[in-house]
């Protein structure tokens, strides 16, 4: 892809529910990033079965890497029905084409034993991944919780080929439990959102990060939201938060300049095939939202070619 080639659409990717079923990976598109169509008539995009520990992931985060024709996707390793706290370990996964993708289990006791046993890991939960300029290598980050600790963020470094994970580093600490972090860069600063709807920032990815505030909230809405997403609205400066109210069945949409002050611009109802669970959105080129619908067609996606 050319660098400087415009985004077209956004690609939205997810899992659905607390079944195993719905503890997959799905894909959506829109051309506005509030309506989106998934693709493969609803159905999941890989398959995990000989992959993930537990057949089934959780909490999907998408990277278009820095030299820009390169995705990363992470995901939490986990099987609802079989307790909250079963989780060990994530999914790393690499493509060139957001097709084919190279997948790999990284189970953390199994991995770093000498920190974690299977007893004493409680959670690994929703990593994400973002470019680390200073170090020049990927960072992955996700909650972690082991013996009776609390959950708060902790980060690693990937290697070249995305498939192993340097030793966990705790990223900060608040005195109590943080989930759902979700970190962008906006003027030379970095944002750190959690489920809440709170935020953090810091000059640097590994802090100091400034001072918590849960009383001061991002959300528009007094309902409960978590899972939150930001990206960049595309050609544009601008971003969008999103959240998932997962009690009340729609993500909300909300537009911003600075990352401080949010408006709300869409409130997409989840429903029927479309009922995505803690996902995240990135921006694609016409080219590739064609090669999506190709590889994964959906009998709704006709208006999408016009």
């Amino acid at each position: 892809m050319v660098r400087n080639e415009s985004m077209a659409a956004y690609l939205f990717v997810y899992f659905m529910n607390n079944s195993p079923e719905g503890e997959q990976l799905y894909f959506a598109v829109s051309r506005d990033g509030y309506n989106y169509i998934p693709l493969n008539d609803g159905k999941r995009i890989v398959n995990l079965d000989d992959i993930a520990r537990w057949k089934c992931i959780r909490d999907p985060h998408i990277l278009r890497g820095h030299d820009r024709k390169t995705f990363y996707m992470v995901a939490t390793d986990m099987k609802s029905s079989v307790g909250w706290s079963s989780n060990d370990g994530i999914v790393l996964c690499k493509s060139i084409d957001l097709i084919n993708w190279r997948i790999t289990a990284v189970d953390f006791p199994t991995e770093f034993p000498h920190l974690y046993t299977r007893d004493d890991l409680k959670r690994v939960w929703a990593p994400q991944t973002i470019y680390d300029e200073k170090e020049k290598k990927y960072m992955v980050y996700y909650s972690l919780q082991n013996k009776d600790d609390y959950l708060t963020i902790y980060y690693s470094y990937a290697n070249s080929d995305f498939t192993v994970l340097s030793e966990p580093k705790k990223m900060v600490d608040y005195g109590s439990s943080i989930i759902d972090a979700d970190i962008v860069k906006h003027d030379n600063l970095y944002h750190m959102f959690l489920a809440g709807i709170w935020k953090v920032t810091a000059p640097d990815l590994k802090g100091p990060w400034s001072p918590l505030d849960k009383n001061k909230k991002y959300q528009q809405t007094d309902k409960k939201a978590e899972g939150p997403g930001v990206f960049q609205i595309n050609n544009s400066t601008d971003w969008i938060l999103m959240y998932d109210c997962y009690m009340d069945g729609y993500y909300q949409f909300c537009r911003s300049s600075d990352l401080e002050h949010f408006e709300l611009m869409a409130q997409t109802k989840t429903n029927g095939l479309f009922t995505p669970r803690h996902g995240t959105v990135i921006g694609i080129t016409e080219g590739e939202l064609l090669r999506l619908i190709e590889a994964f067609p959906s009998k709704k996606m006709f208006n999408y070619l016009k």
